[in-house]
């Protein structure tokens, strides 16, 4: 029997970590660079994971992952934590962390179109407009600060930002071959390898890791962007028998951000970040909920 109470309650975690940890990669970001940020997260998400596994004794799967799925762990790995990130938080760096989180939200919208090239999954009539609600949303946010203040945002920011969407909807394609491993297993090998791709290229980066703020920042990044809500997430849709609902509260989170970046980090939030977050969310939501039902009806 499926416990609804319970899915409401760990969804409500992941929301307000994800809900937390724009601020928390700009706090880490005045004192690191990117890369350090990232490596950081990264070995605590590994860490955090390996516990996880030795709490719930599953090293034991480990034997049951063959030669072609250690291989695909490996890509997944190189796209999830390393290039995902990497193109992520340099995106943070350039940008205010108001602009640059919504923009990352438009990633589902590049699935789609992904799914359709790839995957020749037909793209329903009534999701062109969803999609085009969302890009709209992401025009505004992009172009709306420049026209207000006068004062332009980092193009390479811009881009980075939607680059990482690209990143991590080639992500999601790739760990569904994985679909049947553990999930704690399967998100421990990604970071197993992203660590290692990311150590590998240690030498021919510039570490001088002296902040203390900094670290514990990279920190709570690595255990509430990486690890405890995906975690949760994973844990309200096996409890709930409305996934759905679950889905969609998780679009609660990036509204919640721009409250906490506000609060945290002082910044001014720009009205048209608010319009553009909710023509983004309002596109997903769209396709997801009210497309639907309007496609079945005619």
């Amino acid at each position: 029997m499926k416990d609804n109470n319970k899915a409401i309650l760990y969804v409500s975690i992941t929301v307000l970590s994800w809900a937390t940890v724009a601020s928390a990669f700009k706090l880490a970001l005045s004192s690191l660079t990117y890369y350090e940020l990232l490596l950081i997260a990264s070995f605590t998400a590994l860490i955090a994971f390996a516990i996880i596994l030795t709490f719930r004794k599953r090293w034991f799967l480990l034997r049951s992952v063959n030669r072609g799925q250690w291989r695909m762990f490996a890509i997944a790995g190189m796209l999830n934590p390393t290039m995902y990130y990497l193109v992520l938080f340099k995106s943070y760096e350039l940008l205010p962390a108001q602009i640059a989180q919504p923009i990352n939200y438009m990633w589902p919208v590049v699935l789609s179109v992904m799914l359709a090239i790839f995957a020749r999954q037909r793209i329903p009539a009534f999701k062109f407009a969803g999609m085009a609600i969302s890009l709209a949303g992401v025009a505004v946010i992009s172009v709306g600060p420049g026209q207000l203040t006068g004062v332009g945002l980092s193009v390479l920011g811009l881009t980075l930002g939607i680059g990482s969407a690209f990143v991590w909807a080639t992500y999601w394609l790739i760990n569904r071959m994985n679909a049947e491993t553990d999930q704690i297993m399967s998100l421990f090998l990604n970071f197993f390898f992203g660590t290692i791709y990311l150590l590998m290229i240690a030498p021919f980066m510039k570490i001088e890791i002296s902040s203390l703020q900094g670290v514990l920042a990279a920190v709570y990044s690595g255990l509430f962007e990486m690890t405890i809500p995906f975690i949760f997430f994973g844990i309200a849709l096996k409890k709930t028998d409305n996934p759905a609902l679950i889905n969609h509260l998780c679009y609660l989170s990036p509204f919640l951000s721009l409250f906490i970046i506000h609060l945290i980090l002082g910044e001014s939030i720009y009205p048209t970040t608010y319009i553009g977050l909710a023509l983004i969310v309002g596109g997903l939501l769209f396709n997801e909920y009210i497309g639907k039902r309007m496609s079945k009806k005619i």
